[in-house]
């Protein structure tokens, strides 16, 4: 079984994987990384040159990969919930975790990112911090169908979120064998 972790770009599941996968002596991976790698260029560079179409068929290929192998923590690009064959193959053998987090938390995040350097490419041309909102509430209902659990991840006591994330696995799939039921994680962290 593997730990599928989704959300929109901050959301903190690099972080959150790393460290998950780190807990429960699993494999981590990063389809946003791995494209990278695969493609000899940045997503940056890719979608510059190519567009966010040739992004998307690369990450369709990484996300079939990953979703055939077992006992990884898979942390998605922000946009894997738009093509819905990403979420029917993450599924058939991952337990699937939305990392949520407000719009303005999401905004201090990338500007910190760009504070250090990192560079994320804006969705339709716009000022990434601009679409914030405004994507989030398109893709909200897609993150919420993919879901099995969803956890507020606006701290940032990243042991406590995996351990909230742990718990939950357990109180949803039980001990012989994970489920895809929803359960709801709306305590603040």
């Amino acid at each position: 079984m593997n730990i599928v972790l989704i959300g929109y770009r901050c959301s903190g599941k690099t972080t959150v994987g790393k460290a998950l996968a780190s807990m429960l002596n699993m494999q981590f991976i990063d389809t946003d990384q791995a494209v990278e790698k695969s493609s000899g260029r940045s997503i940056d560079q890719i979608v510059m040159r190519s567009g966010w179409a040739e992004f998307r068929a690369l990450e369709k290929e990484i996300i079939s990969r990953a979703a055939a192998k077992d006992k990884l923590v898979i942390a998605t690009g922000g946009g894997v919930v738009l093509e819905q064959e990403n979420i029917v193959q993450l599924r058939k053998n991952g337990f699937t975790v939305w990392l949520k987090v407000p719009p303005r938390v999401i905004k201090e995040r990338m500007a910190q990112d760009e504070l250090q350097g990192i560079r994320r490419p804006p969705l339709k041309g716009e000022n990434p911090v601009d679409e914030i909102s405004r994507v989030l509430a398109e893709r909200e209902r897609l993150y919420e169908d993919a879901a099995d659990i969803i956890v507020d991840t606006t701290c940032s006591d990243i042991e406590r979120v995996c351990k909230t994330i742990i718990a939950n696995m357990e109180l949803v799939g039980g001990k012989k064998g994970w489920t895809h039921g929803r359960q709801l994680y709306r305590q603040s962290l």
